[in-house]
């Protein structure tokens, strides 16, 4: 009989990644990973097409279950769920919260769904870590009929911080109890105040538009520049600008990447890491505050694991909270009263979303992971 596999989809408008995993006795075991680049290009017409080159690549696997990566969940869904129709026309009706990830996260489920039929699949939804955070934390300074039909603080990346939280238990049990601010910094960028492991807190908000400056999205923006620039644009051109056209490639004029920046002699370059900087050292500060403190800082994402440049400049900047690189991985007693004076240790940790996809999907799909 052929060992039973799980396949892991994240499906975005370009690229589809893949990781698959073998049933084992006691465990999942990773097999492999990767992704298919260049949809709607490059022979690849949409993701039909590139689900056919990733099964193309795995060879001949028993696929017994499907997760999926989806980026909006609203106020339904606060846990991974089966698919159905009902669970995709609700994918659907969310799209204009998450119109970069949404409809792309949507076709990835729909080519599956028609690829390995019967096969169970399940959507694990990135707002789901932080439904429950505290209210206060969820509101804006809105009408409570608003509030009541879903303008909110939902929270993104949580898969993302869901891995973090899991190996902080595993591998820093002390901080994982404590106050926690965990950076995900990548060309899709957020934080997250934890506390024993769980979101207090959050930068994105309504949409993955809010908080951080972003690759080309703007990040937190006074509403009234949308309002003025809606008096001589359409809400098309408005929506292109800050998703597509701002962030790091509309303050450097150069690239959203940044490696591209920081390799860059451009006087602007400089200037849109400079901001960048400011803006994540102004959001720890505030995700400390939402905390009452900070035990820790965790860097992740692409950016957060790999531009060593850029977190030793953070580091630095927020030497005043304490932030210390190479202080040793031990929170402070919160009763103590020196505890606001005693150096935060700041950690890398390498995320793994697909992990926490594939674990989530073996539950709903087989009733436990082996």
């Amino acid at each position: 009989m052929a060992r039973e596999h799980l396949l892991t989809l994240n499906a975005g408008s370009s690229s589809v990644k893949f990781a698959l995993f073998a049933r084992g006795e006691a465990a999942l075991v990773p097999v492999r990973s990767g992704q298919v680049d260049g949809i709607g290009s490059g022979g690849v017409a949409n993701h039909a097409q590139a689900l056919q080159q990733v099964l193309h690549g795995l060879g001949d696997v028993h696929i017994g279950a499907v997760g999926h990566r989806v980026v909006h969940g609203g106020t339904r869904f606060d846990a991974p769920v089966r698919v159905d129709e009902t669970v995709l026309d609700a994918v659907v009706a969310l799209s204009p919260l998450a119109p970069l990830h949404q409809p792309h996260n949507l076709a990835g489920m729909v080519a599956a769904r028609q690829a390995f039929a019967g096969v169970p699949q399940v959507a694990c939804f990135d707002t789901a870590f932080h439904r429950n955070m505290p209210h206060i934390n969820q509101r804006f300074a809105l009408p409570q009929a608003l509030f009541d039909a879903g303008v909110r603080r939902y929270g993104f990346h949580g898969l993302s911080y869901e891995s973090i939280a899991q190996q902080l238990r595993s591998q820093h049990p002390a901080l994982a109890a404590g106050r926690v601010v965990v950076a995900h910094l990548g060309n899709g960028a957020s934080m997250c105040a934890m506390y024993n492991a769980r979101s207090v807190a959050t930068t994105m908000g309504f949409s993955p538009l809010d908080g951080l400056p972003m690759g080309t999205r703007c990040g937190r923006l006074d509403p009234a520049v949308v309002l003025h620039l809606l008096q001589d644009r359409s809400p098309e051109e408005v929506a292109h600008l800050l998703y597509h056209g701002s962030g790091l490639l509309g303050l450097s004029g150069v690239s959203s990447d940044m490696r591209a920046l920081e390799a860059s002699a451009l006087p602007q370059a400089a200037m849109a890491i400079d901001y960048f900087v400011e803006q994540v050292l102004r959001e720890i500060a505030g995700m400390a505050s939402a905390l009452r403190g900070m035990d820790a800082l965790v860097f992740t994402g692409g950016m957060g694991e790999n531009a060593v440049a850029l977190r030793q400049r953070i580091v630095q900047g927020g030497a005043w909270m304490g932030l210390q690189s190479d202080a040793s991985a031990h929170p402070p007693d919160p009763g103590s009263p020196s505890a606001a004076h005693r150096p935060v240790p700041v950690l890398v940790l390498r995320t793994n979303e697909e992990a926490v996809i594939a674990h989530h999907t073996a539950q709903l799909a087989w009733g436990a992971i082996a």
